[in-house]
């Protein structure tokens, strides 16, 4: 096992197997995708209280979960990085964080639109919406730390800081609802409790969030090839692709 670790911990070796991998992940969360949009929107009946605008939880509550799980990958790498110095832990933070912001981002916005016509309001200034705010500004603090460092080293150290500390935010967006009076609803699905949702409400929601999950992983896969390719461009290795030798006689004169 340690020996697979370390062996695609080489971004030589690493670049090889997500080309591989992320046009399946991408195909497989496509399908999903459709068929879990599919579920939700035609097939699982209106809500008998919040009719059919309860429908947006099928985005909003996928989203919502990778928002967070994302940033526990990121400080997962992070903490690689920094015990091994790894330098593919690094480029996976980077190519993570995007999609984490994107997925933060998406929450509070489809959180917006459900909290219109269910409280009257855009915004409150809740507990778990404010952490869920906080930490998309933790991504957007990410990306802009790591963007205004030259130095790839210092930049990828200095990112994995920030990941492990403001991982400390995600459990604070989880239990907000059980720590503090909140207006925000409590979780439809539970591990102990099981889940409150009609069957073919949560079997459509739980499709959407391994879609979700799976673009996630294979927009990393590819995000994270073509900084293998920028930071390892003066290697030989990367000289001696194909696509980077076809490319070379493309524009060659």
């Amino acid at each position: 096992m340690n020996k697979i670790f370390f062996h695609y911990a080489a971004p030589q070796n690493f670049y090889g197997l997500a080309g591989r991998l992320w046009p399946w992940v991408a195909a497989l969360a496509s399908a999903l995708a459709v068929w879990g949009l599919w579920l939700g929107f035609f097939v699982a009946p209106t809500d008998f209280q919040q009719g059919q605008g309860y429908r947006i939880i099928f985005v909003h509550v996928p989203v919502s979960w990778m928002s967070m799980i994302i940033y526990l990958a990121m400080a997962f790498w992070a903490f690689l990085g920094l015990t091994f110095n790894t330098r593919l832990s690094g480029m996976m933070c980077r190519a993570l964080a995007p999609t984490g912001a994107i997925c933060a981002f998406l929450s509070l916005w489809t959180g917006a639109l459900w909290g219109k016509p269910m409280w009257g309001t855009w915004w409150v200034w809740d507990a778990r919406l404010t952490s869920e705010l906080i930490l998309f500004f933790l991504y957007l603090g990410y990306i802009a730390l790591t963007n205004a460092i030259d130095d790839t080293r210092r930049a990828d150290k200095a990112g994995g800081i920030l990941a492990l500390v403001g991982a400390l935010n995600v459990p604070v967006i989880y239990f907000s609802v059980k720590w503090w009076n909140t207006l925000h609803q409590g979780a439809s699905v539970s591990l102990t409790q099981g889940s409150k949702m009609a069957e073919i409400m949560l079997q459509a929601m739980l499709i959407m969030a391994v879609a979700f999950w799976l673009y996630a992983i294979a927009i990393a896969l590819y995000r994270v090839r073509s900084m293998i390719l920028m930071r390892e461009r003066h290697a030989q290795w990367v000289a001696d692709l194909p696509e980077i030798k076809a490319q070379f006689k493309r524009t060659s004169p």
